[in-house]
């Protein structure tokens, strides 16, 4: 497929700018995998809280959205899978599910489905719908990690909150911002040709 074809064709995300074949739709799930869990690697720990400040949600929102929501879901659960089993890149280097953020892969899973689908309606081709996507992105995030962190480390709601959610917020919208100018870049620039 042309990039002109791909550009003009309804419902395309980044990653169908690349000739479209199974080997690219498994290299780009394996791909998206594999960045997930190397930006993961770039944590810092917040004290009072057991889940630490990582590019690991950053990623998967950009997977999702470059990828589309069939490729990025299996991406991140590809992701998921593999830590269950014992892939030691989760945060900090850890993997398995009795971790107390497990939560929050698993509220990337979701997310990645949901923006990669609003990118498919254009949303990843202005500033404007592109921040509005990643801030939709984090908050399903967040709707299933903090609960998650609640029952696992035996938190009340609040503190669930205060721990799990508060202090990642300026990150979050700092994410956003970087997103909402890097996609609709990416998109003026192929649209150049």
């Amino acid at each position: 497929m042309s990039t002109a074809t791909a550009t003009a064709r309804p419902g395309a995300v980044l990653a169908d700018l690349l000739p479209a074949s199974r080997v690219r739709d498994v290299a780009l799930v394996v791909g998206g995998a594999v960045l997930t869990g190397l930006v993961a690697q770039l944590s810092v720990p917040v004290p009072g809280s057991p889940v630490p400040v990582t590019g690991q949600t950053f990623a998967a929102l950009l997977v999702g959205t470059t990828l589309g929501a069939r490729r990025g879901f299996l991406s991140l659960a590809l992701y998921a899978v593999a830590g269950v089993a014992g892939v030691p890149w989760f945060a900090q280097g850890t993997s398995g599910a009795g971790m107390v953020s497990f939560g929050y892969v698993l509220g990337m899973l979701i997310a990645s489905a949901l923006v990669g689908a609003l990118a498919r309606r254009g949303a990843d081709r202005s500033p404007l719908r592109m921040a509005g996507t990643m801030i939709l992105g984090e908050a399903v995030v967040y709707a299933v990690g903090v609960p998650y962190l609640a029952l696992a480390a035996h938190l009340s709601a609040s503190q669930a909150i205060a721990a799990g959610l508060t202090p990642f917020l300026i990150g979050d919208a700092l994410k956003a911002a970087l997103a909402m100018g890097a996609l609709p870049t990416a998109w003026k620039l192929v649209n150049k040709d």
